[in-house]
């Protein structure tokens, strides 16, 4: 199906938006009229810079509050209109969406809009044009598309025809089932929005708030199927009213759109399957490689110099990593400690060298385990994810990969029977440090991401579109000095945990991890075991310093929670923090100090299949950390 987006959605000129429009794949693009307006230039040379990029202008809109109107203020609205007819016709465009009134004296009278409805269309037959009728979902009168396609289907003419936006759908909690009745070819238009759950006005929520198919909470795919379900073939075209967009780089924005509608697609094609139901063929589908069934960490690597190494390498030797192989053609070393493998790479001339010159000691890259990483990594590069290659030595595995959305690279590695394991194949391995002997570390929980504020959406749909992760739902985190939202990803099984921290406030956290990194940067990693006070004890006298948590702390755990008094004593003793579900589920987990003041370790133990992060003592371990930094 044909792919567009509204100008509205990206920020910059007129020009600059059509060129990311094509470079990010579309066929298709929406002139909204303020665009128009704005252009020095007439609306032939429009037409003209998007036939020269290969766009259809698929649709100008908007045109506002036509119908529920007296008889003269009719004769003004149709003046108005076919004043755009023209404007249309010079834009090469057949399409104009009209949006149902808002105007506070707009009549409720059905006979009455049927009938001015019908003069709009019959304008629109003497142009040659369609005008694709919207129930806004804070219209006046006609707010639901049931109650607009009633309108349009009495009118009865192939020159009105129903325009159908998901915001304005589910935003109102009304069901989409009924799109699937509606004949397609009397759907003259359908725009597509996510958009966060949220309580307030609907409006505001709109002009705001919406986002990209997969950035919000909306059931898109359940919305579109049925529209395919109606034989609808036209368009589906991405309308944004989003802050962040009108500020975000254009490029980067138009490509995620375009991400994002392949995504509605794989999951509408998936949605329709499940049903028992396909798209025609004049409905073709986008259908990448199903994601992975199976994910999990197999290493995360660092970018380091000389002293970078020496310094992650005395923090991991205290944590009883075992330094278990250096590379066979690199300046790379491994670090084990039972399930979980870090990676430092000192390599000049490389990838993490160049990485390393602009972020500093800083985690390069991530690699994931799946069934098949050729199949992984065909997925992720069919929504656009930029492949990457380095130099491989004889005998040494080629890992497939692609660049994150801050540039780092996420492997995908893939282990056969009766073949050597990655770590066999490229390092030399050696025992030694000896074997894993007190408080074993079981692997990586989850590793924490600071985040740019407005590059938090571009990461969760990096992870669902790549790996098919799911998010969970975000959250505010309060910081000494702001508020930070969170919001984590995870696989299917919980075995990969990514949490990602934005912070617009310039003194959080997350804003002074930005500052050091130049950008993106890891926050902290954390690392499961089965006895934290075991393991926390063996390694602070093995020299690890973990942070320092305030004794109010465990006074008002204490009573939160009534837990013992022994409990409560053994917390306090290794500086602890705990959370408790509404399950009866508990996580106990404590922070190192931070290394290299950039990012700090945190072991973690889950009991009683809790499934969070200890969101509850985010604020304490903020604090305790803001105390540290003065």
């Amino acid at each position: 199906m044909q792919r567009s987006i509204a100008t509205v959605s990206l920020s910059g000129t007129l020009a600059e938006k059509l060129a990311a429009v094509q470079a990010a794949g579309f066929d298709g693009v929406e002139i909204f009229e303020n665009d128009l307006v704005y252009f020095d230039g007439s609306p032939a040379d429009v037409r003209r810079m998007a036939a020269d990029l290969g766009l259809d202008i698929v649709l100008f809109q908007p045109f506002r509050d036509f119908e529920g109107v007296s008889a003269a203020q009719l004769a003004r609205n149709l003046d108005r209109i076919k004043r755009k007819f023209d404007v249309m016709h010079a834009l090469g465009t057949d399409r104009i969406l009209v949006c149902s009134s808002v105007a506070a004296d707009t009549i409720a009278d059905d006979g009455l809009l049927v009938d001015q409805l019908g003069v709009l269309a019959e304008a629109a037959r003497q142009a040659g044009v369609v005008a694709a009728y919207e129930a806004l979902a804070w219209g006046r009168v006609v707010k639901r598309y049931g109650h607009a396609w009633k309108l349009v289907n009495a009118v009865n003419s192939p020159h009105l025809g129903l325009a159908l936006d998901s915001f304005h759908t589910l935003s109102l909690d009304d069901s989409p089932d009924g799109i699937a009745d509606i004949p397609g070819d009397r759907i003259a238009f359908v725009q597509i929005a996510d958009a966060p759950k949220l309580v307030m006005d609907v409006l505001e929520w709109s002009r705001h708030y919406r986002s990209f198919p997969g950035q919000g909470d909306f059931d898109l795919a359940r919305f579109t199927a049925r529209v395919i379900e109606s034989g609808y073939t036209g368009p589906l075209s991405l309308e944004i009213f989003n802050d962040g967009f009108r500020a975000a780089p254009t490029a980067l924005t138009a490509a995620d759109g375009h991400r994002s509608l392949l995504y509605l697609e794989d999951l509408t094609r998936a949605r329709l399957a499940q049903e028992g139901r396909a798209p025609a063929a004049s409905q073709p589908l986008f259908a990448p490689p199903a994601p992975p069934a199976h994910v999990g960490f197999q290493f995360i690597e660092f970018a380091v110099d000389a002293q970078a190494a020496a310094t992650v390498g005395e923090w991991l030797g205290r944590m009883r990593f075992r330094l278990a192989g250096r590379h066979r053609s690199k300046d790379v070393t491994l670090f084990q400690h039972g399930a979980a493998s870090i990676v430092l790479n000192a390599e000049r001339d490389s990838f993490a060298d160049a990485f390393f010159q602009q972020h500093g000691l800083s985690l390069c890259a991530s690699a994931f385990r799946v069934d098949d990483a050729n199949v992984a990594f065909e997925r992720a590069a069919g929504f656009g994810y930029a492949p990457f290659s380095g130099r491989v030595g004889p005998n040494e595995r080629v890992l497939p990969s692609v660049k994150a959305p801050d540039g780092s690279l996420e492997y995908f590695v893939d282990e056969a029977p009766d073949t050597p394991t990655l770590y066999e194949s490229d390092f030399v391995l050696t025992d030694i440090d000896g074997p894993t002997e007190v408080g074993p570390l079981t692997g990586i929980d989850h590793v924490c991401l600071a985040l740019p504020a407005d590059a938090l959406d571009t990461w969760i749909l990096f992870f669902k579109t790549a790996f098919g992760f799911e998010a969970e739902r975000s959250w505010l985190v309060p910081d000494p000095y702001g508020l930070m939202r969170s919001r984590a990803v995870r696989s299917a099984d919980g075995s990969v945990r990514i949490a990602l921290n934005a912070s617009v406030d310039r003194h959080t956290a997350v804003a002074e991890s930005l500052d050091r990194y130049h950008g993106t940067g890891l926050n902290h990693v954390a690392f499961r075991t089965d006895d934290i006070v075991k393991t926390v004890a063996a390694f602070a006298a093995d020299g690890v310093p973990f942070l320092r948590i305030p004794a109010n702390y465990y006074d008002d755990l204490a009573a939160r929670y009534a837990l013992p008094d022994e409990l409560i004593d053994t917390l306090s003793a290794h500086h602890l923090l705990y959370d408790r579900d509404e399950h009866g589920g508990e996580f106990l987990h404590a922070y190192t100090e931070l290394v290299d003041n950039r990012f700090s370790l945190e072991i973690v133990e889950r009991r009683g299949g809790y499934d969070g992060y200890g969101a509850a003592n985010a604020a304490v371990r903020l604090a305790a950390q803001a105390q540290r930094r003065k």
